[in-house]
């Protein structure tokens, strides 16, 4: 019993030794025509192998007059909660050929979240309040991120091999950027350079004042 136990654990660590061999940390590294991070931009990474998509379930809030986050990013089959945290109510909308929905005003939580089944790129919109903005980038991938205030995204276990890597910005000047992308060592970093408006600013709630709350 204790040899077999003994080489039931060398397999196991065998496999997970060869499956570190296969796989790696990848860090992308998003800039504007500045050199300047990027926060809100959109990685994804396209396999060859194409796996099935596992579809999430995340929030996009109203919270102090805006939506939070600004992008998201989720793979196809998604459902989307938009919760209301104000204390007025919302009407949510989106007029964009890959979703068009609509949940009229409401406070709180709606009935039921939104799907999104289509790839492509969703505008939201309030119709109380113009100003607000936000978008979510639905994917035909499960690899895709959303780059922070340092304009990073990491990877801490990716299969080497060949990729298809798309980025978009809701500011971009130029269409969705395609490239190939070849993984071949255990830490690899990558840098990608976006061209955007660099006059335009996240959506802001205008001064408190009557109606606005």
């Amino acid at each position: 019993m204790k040899l077999a136990s003994t080489v039931f654990g060398l397999v196991i660590a065998s496999a997970m030794h060869a499956s570190q061999l296969f796989a790696a940390t990848l860090t992308i590294n998003v800039v504007n025509q500045q050199q300047q991070p990027l926060a809100d931009a959109v990685v994804e990474l396209r396999s060859l192998s194409n796996p099935p998509l596992k579809p999430q379930r995340i929030q996009v809030a109203q919270q102090k007059l805006t939506f939070v986050p600004f992008v998201s990013a989720v793979p196809a089959g998604s459902v989307v909660e938009f919760p209301n945290l104000d204390k007025t109510r919302h009407h949510v909308y989106s007029f964009s050929p890959a979703k068009q929905f609509e949940i009229q005003l409401y406070a709180d939580k709606p009935e039921a979240p939104i799907s999104f089944n289509t790839p492509g790129i969703v505008a939201l919109g309030c119709n109380i309040h113009d100003y607000m903005q936000a978008y979510i980038y639905v994917a035909e991938s499960n690899l895709l991120a959303v780059s922070d205030e340092t304009g990073q995204l990491i990877w801490p276990d990716i299969e080497l091999g060949d990729y298809q890597l798309l980025v978009w910005h809701p500011w971009q000047l130029t269409p969705r950027q395609q490239a190939a992308l070849n993984v071949v060592m255990p830490e690899q970093t990558e840098t990608v350079t976006l061209a955007v408006d660099l006059t335009q600013q996240k959506p802001q709630a205008p001064q408190r004042g009557f109606g606005n709350r």
